[in-house]
């Protein structure tokens, strides 16, 4: 929004504080409510019953000498720290709690590694789970050579999320090597939990002060288009069944630069230029000047929620226009200005949206949009 240091600098010094409710520790005891995040993945785990798609595998390749018992001890110590990995989930009446088990031992399994270590890594991170008996999070070790090992570890979507990973890789190696040591943790006891998110959550959105929020939504999604057309080798199926494929795309160092540079000279980011160029491409394939697109936001817009454990990550629709067939200029300033009004909006949980849009439903496609713009750091 402000590409200026001193303009940024202006904007912070400006700012007014938080109109939110204050973050605060929660009652702990007993069954809890679900983030509307958790609620979702909920019910699409029961409709589907279970799949591979909701989970989330990490490997890291350990190079050099293993002491197993530190990283034990390593991986006991974000489990007890992170009570968002102690979270099993139970249902009532149509309904579901969260409810915290105790601390134990991390489930990790070491074996040797088979002639096709990846295969088994593939079938560790596709085994199923199970919400309601735990635990959600589980590792292999799997030995490759005497000094070479890969450590796999694989969560269910509904306790993490792609932030989570990296607050996990910081503290494990924090850990292991304070363990190495001979000392004791040296990160400093966490004020909240993922349960305090969940019942904070929906406490402010259930008061009027989410009402901008629904507002926003509900005027920028208005007569948004149902279904981006896009000309496909195959006839799309009456019912969803994700088959599809990956292809890679490679922009080469060149390329990159001078994508950075025309960010620069317009006061947008990589993101926002890259989007932009999606659209496009939707555009002239789709025909069609008027675009959704989803894109994943992290939305931990509190600092109480930076290093926590737990399912924050929300989705974006943006509704992107390519009428009068702009220049790059003019798109770009289109594409900032929505990208930065949406962020702004990013709290109002993704089901919630699609309620206020209410668009024709069906089971061929998704609601709100049928494309996305992921972008990882």
């Amino acid at each position: 929004a402000h590409a200026e240091l001193d303009a940024q600098a202006q904007a912070v010094s400006q700012a007014a504080a938080s109109v939110l409710p204050p973050l605060l520790p929660a009652e702990r005891r007993g069954p809890q409510p679900l983030s509307f995040a958790q609620q979702r993945l909920w019910f699409l785990s029961q409709w589907t019953g279970g799949s591979a798609a909701y989970h989330i595998p990490l490997c890291l390749q350990l190079d050099g000498a293993l002491d197993a018992d530190a990283l034990q001890w390593a991986l006991d110590s974000l489990l007890a720290r992170h009570a968002a990995l102690r979270t099993v989930f139970e249902a009532s009446d149509g309904a579901a709690t969260q409810r915290v088990v105790e601390a134990g031992a991390f489930p990790l399994r070491i074996e040797a590694a088979g002639e096709d270590w990846r295969a088994q890594a593939e079938a560790e991170a596709s085994a199923p789970f199970d919400l309601e008996a735990g635990p959600l999070i589980r590792g292999l070790l799997l030995r490759l050579a005497p000094e070479r090992h890969a450590l796999l570890l694989t969560m269910h979507h509904i306790v993490s999320d792609g932030w989570s990973l990296g607050v996990l890789m910081r503290e494990l190696d924090s850990l292991y090597a304070a363990r190495l040591a001979g000392g004791e943790s040296p990160l400093p006891p966490l004020a909240l939990q993922y349960t305090d998110y969940a019942a904070w959550q929906r406490g402010w959105l259930a008061e009027a002060g989410a009402e901008r929020l629904r507002r926003y939504w509900r005027d920028t999604l208005e007569g948004a288009p149902a279904l981006l057309a896009l000309p496909t080798d195959y006839r799309r199926p009456a019912e969803q069944d994700h088959a599809g494929a990956s292809i890679p795309l490679v922009l080469d160092a060149e390329l990159s630069g001078a994508l950075k540079a025309l960010s620069q000279r317009h006061g947008v980011t990589l993101y926002m230029t890259l989007l932009a160029a999606w659209s496009v491409v939707l555009s002239r394939l789709s025909g069609q000047t008027d675009l959704v697109v989803g894109t994943p936001v992290a939305n931990r817009t509190r600092a109480e929620v930076e290093g926590l454990v737990g399912f924050f990550v929300n989705t974006l629709a943006l509704r992107l226009d390519l009428s009068g067939d702009p220049d790059a200029e003019t798109l770009l300033r289109r594409v900032k200005a929505q990208t930065l009004a949406a962020q702004a909006h990013q709290e109002l949980p993704f089901e919630q949206v699609v309620e206020l849009a209410q668009p024709t439903r069906s089971l061929a496609h998704s609601p709100v949009f049928q494309a996305m713009f992921s972008w990882q750091q």
